[in-house]
């Protein structure tokens, strides 16, 4: 397929913090089939208020997806808010002027919808995927629930004991329990190093209204985007959206646009190690190091060394610790990015009186690679393990609406998969050596749970 991409005058193509009028439509992205038909099309307007919408039509299919993007996070919480955004994305279902908690939840299962919600360390997110034709219900529901949700002192007392059963069974998850230890040994007790969901005695403590009053600063349209993908019109699904939100003056609230994180300063880990001991049959530790943030270019390297190192079953950490050695049944390397921070790391379960041959297969693994890099074989099948992934992730509704909602809201930059494969293909096994050797000679982080040794 051959590609073309449009923007207004002066514009940066792919970029997407330029001026913009409110009202106005950018087609930022168009990409054409063999025949010549369009085969996609990525278009932008900014409505009242800051309210983005970003859509992807997909004329082959007949399936559309929505998001609600909202720019907060457990990372903007004080410690008095701790578990807020996470409680709010539970409340945001519980009701709203003209539509009860079950009234919400038939409307979308009445259509055969999937209707769900997630919130992470730096955004929030509300998506349904539906029918075409359904489209314009979804939004309504989803515009319904953001600008008119009731937040009543008897659904934050209900949702408060859902919540706390949430977090308890993430607590009797000892890979829940060694990555949130994780990430507190690397980041501390600032917010980062928080786990999404609150403590047990953060939840407890939240009223209904400290959480009412997060709702207010945050859910606000220059804060958040729509995006959707599928089989649709970009103008009916701006109009579908101004008509959704503008419900109780929601799009009347002038504030400034949202400037995209940039230039800021990096945020460097804390390195040593912690410890949980639980009664458990089984070791669960992760090891790492200080990463890369999001808008780092080594972050293309770095894919392809993550897949090679541990990203599958042919990967060097697999082959290694579980086929040659039998220390461990999974075994993994990962890699997590922020706008200001990042963390690269190994993740392993393995028997008790297993654990220091873990440990020191996985850190001669790590030195071979920051000192010898990876082969050609290792580098292409890296490649053609990240290639795969990105065209088979691209091939439903939800997963392009992801990507946009995500370039608007987080990278500020739109990306064609053409462009993002280029940069894959374009990493060098040179480059991939340096990453291996700045991320791997740092001193590392260790978090471990599990029976004493």
């Amino acid at each position: 397929m051959s590609s073309a991409r449009t923007t207004g005058r002066g514009n940066t193509p792919g970029r997407l913090s330029v001026d913009q009028r409110v009202g106005a439509t950018r087609t930022l992205e168009t990409v054409h089939g063999p025949d010549g038909q369009v085969a996609s099309r990525v278009c932008r307007t900014v409505l009242p208020g800051g309210l983005r919408v970003i859509t992807e039509q997909m004329p082959g299919v007949r399936s559309a997806s929505v998001g609600v993007w909202v720019g907060v996070g457990s990372r903007d919480e004080s410690r008095s808010l701790h578990g807020c955004s996470h409680f709010l994305e539970h409340l945001l279902f519980k009701g709203t002027g003209s539509r009860s908690a079950l009234d919400i939840s038939v409307a979308l299962d009445a259509v055969g919808g999937e209707f769900n919600a997630f919130t992470t360390k730096e955004y929030t997110c509300f998506h349904a995927r539906v029918l075409d034709d359904d489209l314009p219900l979804a939004v309504d529901v989803l515009g319904d629930m953001i600008t008119d949700s009731l937040l009543r002192e008897s659904d934050v007392e209900a949702e408060r004991d859902v919540i706390l059963d949430e977090i308890a069974m993430h607590e009797d998850d000892p890979d829940d329990v060694v990555h949130n230890l994780f990430s507190r040994q690397a980041w501390g007790e600032g917010p980062l190093g928080r786990p999404i969901a609150g403590t047990a005695d953060s939840i407890a403590s939240l009223t209904r209204a400290q959480v009412a009053r997060f709702f207010r600063r945050h859910y606000r349209p220059a804060n958040m985007v729509v995006a959707a993908a599928g089989n649709l019109d970009h103008d009916d699904v701006v109009r579908d959206v101004q008509r959704a939100f503008a419900r109780n003056g929601f799009l009347d609230r002038e504030e400034p646009p949202v400037v995209p994180q940039s230039g800021v300063r990096v945020r460097r880990v804390h390195a040593g190690s912690s410890t949980v001991t639980r009664p458990l049959e089984q070791v669960n530790l992760v090891l790492g190091v200080n990463g890369f943030t999001r808008h780092d270019d080594r972050r293309y390297p770095l894919g392809v060394l993550n897949a090679a190192l541990g990203g599958g079953t042919s990967s060097r950490l697999f082959q290694e610790v579980r086929e040659h050695r039998g220390l461990a049944y999974n075994v993994f390397s990962f890699a997590s990015h922020h706008h200001d921070a990042g963390l690269v790391g190994v993740s392993v379960g393995c028997l008790p009186r297993r654990v220091d041959d873990v440990l020191a297969t996985v850190r001669a693994e790590l030195t071979r690679v920051a000192d010898e890099g990876i082969t050609e074989e290792e580098l292409a099948r890296g490649q053609g393990q990240l290639r795969g992934g990105l065209v088979l992730g691209m091939e439903d509704s939800g997963s392009r609406m992801s990507r946009l909602g995500k370039a608007e809201l987080i990278y500020d930059e739109l990306l064609s998969l053409d462009e993002v494969i280029g940069r894959v293909d374009g990493v060098t096994p040179e480059e991939v050596r340096s990453v291996a050797a700045t991320l791997f000679r740092q001193p590392e982080i260790l978090a471990v749970v599990g029976p004493t040794r």
